[in-house]
């Protein structure tokens, strides 16, 4: 088995139409055509099956997929690493954050890192954590940069913790909590809570802290986006609990104010990931070790 073959089949399976594959790989149907048969006869199985014109991916196929890509993957990877070790001038810097992170804390970070290694292409992809999860598990990126609320499994990756995010209330600054120096949760129990939605982590923490707590917001609106809900407060809509640093602009502006709670300490990690079989990139490696300059990262 090549690495043709493999590029192929990956490519097949992501338009699964012949002649579009032949344009992307710059080579006729023909010649996709004889890759993938040689592909099925080293696998032994049948990867495409022909319904009429349409073409689909056999079960076998489906379960091949991810491997091939993880094959195709690591072998850009390390063509990309082995240059940069004398030259760390070029390559590419690939990584996933959640919404929070690559939004409000890595701006700075990256602004840093470019003026030191501008010739470093940086590819930054912002998801859900299900999609971040499985991004690094295929080796489409080299790490992720996420809260500690979505799970790792450090078993199979390295995981370190370089910040603590607070997370506090946010209130319109006409609100009739807006002046006080702190309040209870006691005093939340009536007002309109805007909160992300039940299968986001913030959401599963937020949950179980009222739950600590011995709290439950009776209401609520649900919006999936951070922006949004801050403008939602903004607006007067309701109040929020968010990260500190997502706020911090428009509570020196004056469009929200912060009001402490009394007896509550909402604190989370923020960690990077990445596979303990690698090896990072210099790229990666000099980012990461930046992470921890300028966050004064703790285990």
């Amino acid at each position: 088995m090549n690495f043709s073959k493999l590029q192929t089949f990956v490519t097949l399976s992501e338009c699964l139409n012949f002649t579009e594959a032949a344009e992307q790989l710059y080579c006729s149907q023909p010649a996709v055509s004889m890759q993938i048969q040689s592909l099925e006869k080293d696998m032994g199985v049948p990867l495409f099956d022909r319904i009429g014109k349409k073409l689909y991916l056999t079960k076998h196929g489906q379960q091949f997929k991810p491997y091939a890509e993880q094959i195709i993957n690591l072998y850009h990877s390390a063509k990309e690493h082995v240059r940069q070790l004398d030259d760390l001038s070029y390559g590419t810097l690939s990584f996933g954050a959640s919404n929070f992170v690559g939004a409000h804390l890595l701006p700075a970070v990256l602004g840093e890192f470019n003026s030191m290694h501008p010739g470093i292409t940086i590819n930054m992809n912002i998801t859900t954590s299900a999609s971040l999860t499985a991004m690094l598990e295929s080796n489409k990126v080299e790490f992720l940069v996420v809260s500690d609320r979505i799970p790792i499994d450090e078993s199979r990756y390295h995981a370190r913790t370089f910040y603590q995010d607070e997370l506090v209330l946010i209130v319109h600054p006409a609100h009739r909590l807006a002046k006080a120096t702190s309040c209870t949760l006691a005093e939340l129990a009536d007002e309109m809570w805007v909160l992300k939605p039940h299968q986001s982590a913030t959401r599963s923490y937020l949950e179980r802290e009222f739950e600590r707590y011995g709290f439950r917001s009776p209401r609520r609106i649900e919006i999936s986006n951070l922006e949004a809900i801050k403008q939602s407060v903004v607006h007067g809509l309701g109040i929020s609990i968010v990260s500190s640093l997502a706020v911090r602009h428009e509570v020196r502006n004056g469009q929200l104010v912060i009001v402490p709670i009394e007896g509550v300490s909402m604190l989370r990690g923020i960690r990077y990931a990445y596979h303990r079989s690698i090896h990072l990139s210099p790229a990666a490696a000099r980012f990461l070790g930046l992470l921890d300059e300028m966050f004064g990262g703790q285990d």
